[in-house]
């Protein structure tokens, strides 16, 4: 194997985090802030790109780290080594409620797509690259632009998805209709498109956006209730806006409240 072989525990409910235990001189990488905890005698060290082992070169590691960049991440990574004899343990912890998901790329023949955020960490060796869309109506629409994050190699990786996640494997041909920001990730056979979603009142009142994600099989694909997006546009309608007197969501005059006391905004 080119990737470090890491063991593993996944713990909690709502809000996990990933126990992955390290053998002397095993590694792993991760995003930079998903940390939880480390035993003594890990090494931390940041690194250019993801560290894998396809072209160690300086300008090699410049390109690596650039398509990082493209994707919306940091210029570096952080790698995670144990540097004593025996067994240690580092945690890394979901930055949101939801599932971290492990991934062997061995069992998807080496590769994996998923949408440029999930990434949380994998072990030493597993390459985290771009994925261009070669599809216009996907760029434009699909929520993910042109690009989405590309795992290969031969190792673990995890990657994490708010709320609950669905797990569905697709025959040849068969077609799966997902909101465009459920989608966490797929393997490579499978084919990602975009469809409008059609008919008048569907686009003006809908309220499900103006396309369809569509997965064709064959091949395993990953969904989630709540893509952050969805989570993020709830919280900031329901926080207090500047200038607002709040009574909260239980009172019984709500917006009525605010005419009273000459506050004429809600």
């Amino acid at each position: 194997m080119n990737a470090h072989e890491i063991d593993y525990e996944v713990f909690g409910e709502e809000m996990q985090y990933v126990e992955i235990e390290l053998d002397p001189n095993e590694g792993v990488v991760a995003e930079a802030g998903a940390l939880m905890m480390m035993d003594e005698g890990i090494k931390m060290d940041t690194i250019l790109g993801d560290g894998s082992s396809k072209d160690n070169s300086f300008m090699g590691k410049i390109f690596g780290a650039g398509k990082r960049l493209i994707t919306g991440e940091s210029l570096f990574m952080t790698a995670f080594y144990n540097t004593v004899p025996g067994k240690k343990k580092l945690s890394f912890a979901s930055p949101y409620p939801g599932k971290i998901i492990p991934i062997d790329l061995n069992y998807f023949k080496g590769k994996f797509i998923c949408q440029k955020d999930a990434f949380l960490c994998a072990a030493k060796g597993v390459s985290i690259g771009i994925e261009f869309s070669r599809k216009l109506g996907r760029g434009f629409f699909g929520g993910e632009g042109f690009i989405m994050q590309k795992l290969e190699g031969d190792g673990m990786a995890f990657v994490h998805a708010g709320g609950t996640t669905a797990v569905r494997y697709l025959n040849a041909g068969e077609r799966l209709k997902v909101d465009t920001g459920c989608i966490i990730g797929f393997e490579s056979t499978v084919d990602y498109n975009i469809e409008f979603v059609g008919g008048i009142k569907n686009t003006l009142f809908g309220g499900e956006g103006l396309y369809f994600a569509t997965l064709t099989g064959p091949g395993t694909v990953y969904i989630q209730s709540l893509p952050f997006s969805r989570l993020a546009s709830r919280v900031f309608a329901a926080a207090p806006q500047s200038g607002n007197k709040q009574r909260g969501e239980g009172s019984i005059l709500g917006g009525l409240g605010n005419l009273l006391d000459g506050d004429n905004s809600f």
